[in-house]
């Protein structure tokens, strides 16, 4: 019958010391927290003694859900809340001018608007130029929200 040491050599114990070896520093042995490193702390050769890892796990935002929500917001936003506002402006600016008349009329062929990009069906007049402007806008703030909480930042937006 064997000896209860050398019983726990061939089934060791949790609780039992055990000798680990020096892991060179690679970066697999490197931990990030979003954007910054964690502390590194590599096994020393020291006997230590082995306990069950407790591990918690911190849900982060659901990339796609984000963006999405952020761009049809924007969308929603740019269609029926800042549609007249950005319309009035357009209208005051007018169109670039030299001399005193426009660059079409100043014979300048290539200076007039494609009407056709302009028109859409949307009662308002909401065309792609609009939805590719404020869908950028909507990714711009989705990906800012993204970036923050995944660094540490607690932006309080949810």
């Amino acid at each position: 019958m064997a000896s209860a040491s050398s019983i726990s050599l061939l089934a060791p114990n949790m609780n039992t010391p055990t000798l680990q070896r020096p892991q060179a520093l690679s970066p697999c042995n490197i931990s990030f927290q979003g954007l910054r490193a964690t502390k590194l702390s590599l096994p020393s050769t020291k006997l230590s003694v082995r306990r069950p890892r407790t591990t918690s796990i911190k849900a982060e935002l659901n990339t796609s859900l984000v963006i999405s929500l952020s761009t049809g917001l924007s969308l929603f936003l740019g269609r029926f809340v800042f549609f007249n506002f950005q319309r009035e402006n357009v209208a005051k600016q007018g169109l670039p001018e030299q001399n005193g008349v426009t660059h079409f009329e100043a014979g300048d062929t290539r200076a007039q608007e494609y009407v056709n990009l302009l028109k859409s069906n949307d009662p308002v007049g909401f065309n792609i130029v609009d939805v590719l402007a404020w869908g950028s806008i909507g990714h711009i703030v989705a990906y800012y929200i993204l970036a923050t909480s995944s660094n540490g930042y607690d932006p309080k937006f949810f």
